[in-house]
């Protein structure tokens, strides 16, 4: 039994109880008040329970919404810098999160492996890009300026490289799974005498 029929139950139980034993009323209606009751309380409890649902797939609705604004602001950068490499990383985090986006919007149960990502590395990304982008528009020529660019543009590239092993480890269990599957099949493939490996290595 679900814990929101546990609960109606407990509910109509009681309703049920307390005309029927505190207060005499009669058998047939002390029922008829109990079963009331527990639907009311089925109803009651069915419709928060949709309220969440809903409450969750907007809250992810609208993270998505805002990750797909801030990606557009990180490939836009990819334009205003002078950097090959830098503009190439731009490109390539860009096109990620595109599948990251992609990836939760058709299974949203893999979010909750994403909403530190989505918070927090996706702004701040974007954050440095900017601040690049406003150092280079300086052309400053002092030691400190040659450094800071030169050390962003080896951030964004581990940026690059961490955010294709975010996406790889969406696809981690997938992986898992299906290669566990396929070795029971390959092992239900040779006990019913279809695997035919060995006849082509004889040939």
């Amino acid at each position: 039994m679900k814990n929101s029929s546990i609960v109606s139950a407990i509910i109509g139980g009681t309703f049920f109880a307390v005309p029927y034993l505190a207060l005499s009323v009669s058998l047939l209606p002390s029922l008829a008040i109990g079963a009331c009751a527990y639907g009311a309380g089925e109803l009651l409890l069915h419709n928060k329970k949709n309220e969440e649902i809903t409450d969750k797939t907007r809250s992810i609705y609208d993270t998505l919404n805002e990750a797909k604004n801030k990606n557009k602001q990180i490939l836009d950068m990819e334009t205003k810098v002078d950097s090959p490499e830098l503009r190439k990383n731009i490109r390539e985090i860009g096109e990620t999160v595109n599948k990251m986006i992609k990836t939760i919007e058709k299974k949203p149960e893999k979010f909750k492996k994403m909403s530190n990502f989505f918070d927090y590395y996706l702004p701040v990304t974007l954050n440095i890009l900017r601040k690049y982008d406003e150092i280079e528009n300086q052309r400053l020529s002092s030691e400190d300026g040659k450094k800071f660019m030169m050390q962003t543009e080896s951030m964004v590239e581990k940026i690059n490289n961490a955010f294709k092993n975010q996406l790889s480890n969406l696809y981690q269990t997938d992986m898992v799974d299906t290669d566990a599957e396929m070795k029971v099949f390959e092992t239900m493939l040779k006990a019913d005498g279809y695997d035919t490996t060995s006849d082509f290595k004889n040939l």
